[in-house]
């Protein structure tokens, strides 16, 4: 059982996260039919295609300020109950403005549920703001542009997300060099629909510290290597990676084959109720169904931290109490590889 370790994510889509409880509450709230989204408790979908659709619609419960503060708080309050002490959230602008609240009341109600959050349990937490790929170069550009002039301490990354078969890595690559320049941290989705090409792409183009699954590198033996050795860090989520077939079962899953060529890498929920996954359950399949021990899953987590995008000291904090609950000596101390 993984229930006692300390975890830490940073890869999850705010939106996704929405348990389903809560989007049932929402749907009552706006007088929304959930039969077309929602089978018995949770969220239905067949293919990928039908997923994006039950996505939106979930998405579309939520529509004020209050709204997103409220669905932030519930999820950080739902990871801070297993004993997570950091999460990223994945956000897009765009999706403010497409429901007509705007871009910044969507990040403020996301602000306070952060801050509501950390309030009540002390879990940190960070935004990143995410350009969606699928509507072209410019709207991920303008993703940037109002990451790097937003001013809010607490969007310390960028990211691009959705369709990974549209367009060219370079023609998104402006959207990073504006990100970067505003001191922002770069992680970009590659590597799940598409294959190695496409992380290869994003490290050539983009130069980010980490990828957002990427796990299909493994289908190239160079680039496993090249991630090795300039330590940049995958995001990977097995649970969301089998519901989406990008393989059979998580016995086939590469993470193990990943890590053990010298890959840095962490696990993460991505959008865990959608996958009937959640931070928990990905930490008790790495543990029961993929034979990784505690110190291997340790030191997961502990990259997780050593790459998140906070400023030293926090990091520093987080670090410290971390290392505080791992037992320093024994089979069990980690491997801070």
């Amino acid at each position: 059982m993984t229930t006692h370790l300390l975890k830490a994510e940073i890869h999850c889509h705010i939106e996704g996260a929405a348990p389903p409880a809560l989007a049932l509450r929402q749907a009552e709230k706006y007088g929304v039919d959930p039969s077309g989204f929602m089978a018995g408790d949770g969220y239905a979908w067949h293919d990928f295609a039908e997923f994006i659709q039950a996505y939106d619609r979930v998405a579309a419960l939520f529509r004020t300020e209050d709204d997103y503060a409220l669905l932030t708080e519930s999820y950080l309050l739902d990871l801070a109950a297993i004993n997570t002490i950091y999460s990223e959230i994945i956000v897009s602008p765009d999706h403010g403005d497409r429901i007509g609240l705007g871009a910044d009341a969507y990040l403020a109600g996301i602000t306070d549920g952060i801050l509501s959050a950390r309030e009540k349990t002390g879990i940190e937490a960070r935004i990143i703001v995410t350009g969606e790929r699928h509507f072209g170069p410019e709207r991920v550009v303008a993703a940037a542009e109002y990451a790097a002039r937003s001013h809010n301490p607490l969007v310390t990354g960028f990211n691009m997300a959705g369709e990974e078969r549209m367009g060219r890595v370079a023609d998104y690559a402006r959207a990073f060099d504006i990100a970067r320049d505003a001191g922002l941290g770069l992680t970009i989705h590659a590597g799940e629909v598409c294959g190695a090409f496409s992380v290869t792409d994003a490290l050539d183009l983009v130069r980010p510290s980490r990828i957002g699954h990427g796990v299909r590198a493994i289908e190239d033996a160079a680039l496993v290597a090249r991630l090795a050795e300039t330590g940049v860090v995958l995001e990977v989520c097995p649970g969301s990676n089998i519901a989406l077939a990008v393989y059979p079962d998580f016995e086939s899953h590469p993470l193990r084959r990943l890590r053990e060529a010298g890959v840095r890498v962490c696990l993460n929920s991505d959008d865990p109720p959608f996958f009937r996954t959640s931070l928990s359950r990905e930490y008790e399949i790495a543990a029961g169904v993929m034979g990784f021990g505690t110190a291997e899953i340790n030191a997961m987590t502990r990259t997780a931290l050593e790459c998140a995008f906070v400023d030293e000291e926090t990091r520093g904090r987080l670090l410290a109490r971390f290392d505080e609950s791992v037992q320093p000596a024994g089979e069990d101390a980690p491997n801070l590889r």
